[in-house]
């Protein structure tokens, strides 16, 4: 990856809706150099998917999850991924294993989607921090 891949994807990062054409005149090649960069890109799994972010008045929360010591934390974060309202699954280190970022209707569905979380066997905890604002990055 090189600085041309890296600001395309800068681009893309704040609105994956930009078309190819707008995208090519501000880093300063053709729509077919970027097209190319953007499929390569794609292939080789840089690009994992293209995604919409929401201002739906959702309540969105981070929940932050512990699990046992010999707990596989792929396998649980894959199930988790599955669950309505959940946007992203993280594994991350520090002192919880895995990060649900959740968008819910309400605080009633986000509770839900806790307790469902606290019900499993492997979680030993959870910490939930709502999200207040987010800018784009």
């Amino acid at each position: 990856m090189d600085d041309l891949d890296r600001e395309i994807l800068t681009i893309l990062r704040r609105d994956s809706r930009t078309p190819y054409t707008e995208i090519a005149d501000r880093v300063g090649t053709s729509e077919g150099t970027v097209r190319n960069r953007v499929e390569r890109l794609v292939d080789e799994g840089i690009i994992e998917r293209f995604t919409v972010a929401t201002r739906t008045g959702n309540v969105k929360a981070m929940v932050e999850i512990g699990v046992a010591v010999d707990v596989d934390t792929d396998d649980i974060s894959e199930r988790m991924a599955d669950w309505s309202g959940v946007d992203f699954v993280w594994q991350v280190s520090g002192e919880e294993d895995v990060v649900a970022v959740a968008d819910t209707a309400d605080t009633g569905t986000l509770n839900e989607m806790i307790t469902r979380a606290r019900e499993l066997d492997e979680v030993i905890s959870t910490k939930t921090r709502l999200i207040l604002d987010e800018k784009l990055g």
